[in-house]
């Protein structure tokens, strides 16, 4: 039974892990950006946003650093490179540095793990530990449809934004904010950008699948910076959530956009399917 337990818990942190890893490098995205005349676009200010929108999503691909820190719970950071073009495609090392979710991680061998996705699905690389429970299946392939045991019943939303997410989706979501300012051009490591500012409110927001995303995420309100670089590209984000359980604080920094990125299918004899790792575990290995 406890082998049963910390093998389930291991599937739905590796998921949560995974998921949150993109997340803290992406946002939830508008289904359509607010029209030029709305209240934001009234500003004037925003021209300069919208070229970085079409820019960030025109690169491709780019190097990502982030953390993300949800309260007492976790504290995790999560390095590597993500394509965009024709599919979330990309390699993640994801490590919890604190919170619960370390302590359990830990237990199970390993607070860290590598998330690689692709177009229909990722996997997670779990520790040697966890594959002595899963008959030697040291890789966990989750298909974006299967989310939904893992979310509630909004999985198949959870894959489509992962399928479909961009870092621009930063400038979208801003794009949605009554209040955008721009705050003024500073340096973020080494580079000049100008750094803009707003506030979104999930009631306040229009767009009907914006807020039902932020709805679903418990989150009320949500603080979004951005700094773009004299190429419109997205170099940094700064997002700080209101949620239901606490804050969420989220920093992400892109560089070296356009680099070549490759995520290969773990070998199949060392993949386990989520499903299929759900039921009762195989028969260890010899």
């Amino acid at each position: 039974m406890q082998g049963t337990t910390g093998r389930r818990t291991g599937l739905g942190l590796a998921a949560a892990t995974a998921l949150t890893g993109l997340v803290a490098c992406t946002s939830p995205a508008p289904s359509d950006g607010p029209g030029e005349d709305g209240p934001a676009a009234r500003g004037g200010s925003l021209t300069a946003l919208r070229a970085a929108e079409r820019a960030t999503e025109r690169a491709g691909s780019a190097r990502v650093e982030s953390t993300t820190t949800m309260g007492s719970l976790m504290s995790m950071r999560a390095d590597g490179a993500l394509g965009w073009d024709g599919g979330m495609t990309g390699t993640l090392t994801i490590t919890y540095t604190g919170g619960t979710v370390a302590d359990t991680m830990r237990r199970l061998g390993s607070a860290s793990i590598q998330a690689r996705y692709l177009p229909d699905a990722y996997y997670a690389r779990m520790s040697e530990k966890f594959a002595e429970k899963t008959g030697g299946k040291r890789w966990i392939r989750y298909a974006y449809e299967d989310l939904e045991a893992l979310t509630g019943g909004s999985g198949a939303h959870v894959g489509d934004q992962m399928r479909g997410t961009t870092p621009n989706q930063s400038v979208k979501l801003l794009l949605s904010s009554g209040d955008v300012r721009k705050v003024g051009r500073e340096t973020v490591r080494g580079r000049a950008a100008t750094h803009w500012s707003g506030t979104v409110t999930a009631a306040a927001v229009t767009d009907a699948g914006l807020r039902r995303q932020l709805t679903e995420a418990g989150v009320t309100s949500e603080t979004l910076d951005v700094w773009v670089d004299e190429r419109n590209l997205l170099v940094k984000k700064v997002e700080k959530a209101r949620t239901a359980t606490g804050v969420m604080t989220q920093t992400a920094h892109y560089a070296d956009y356009g680099v070549p990125v490759r995520a290969q299918r773990p070998p199949l004899s060392e993949t386990g399917d989520f499903e299929d790792l759900l039921r009762e575990p195989p028969p260890s290995a010899p």
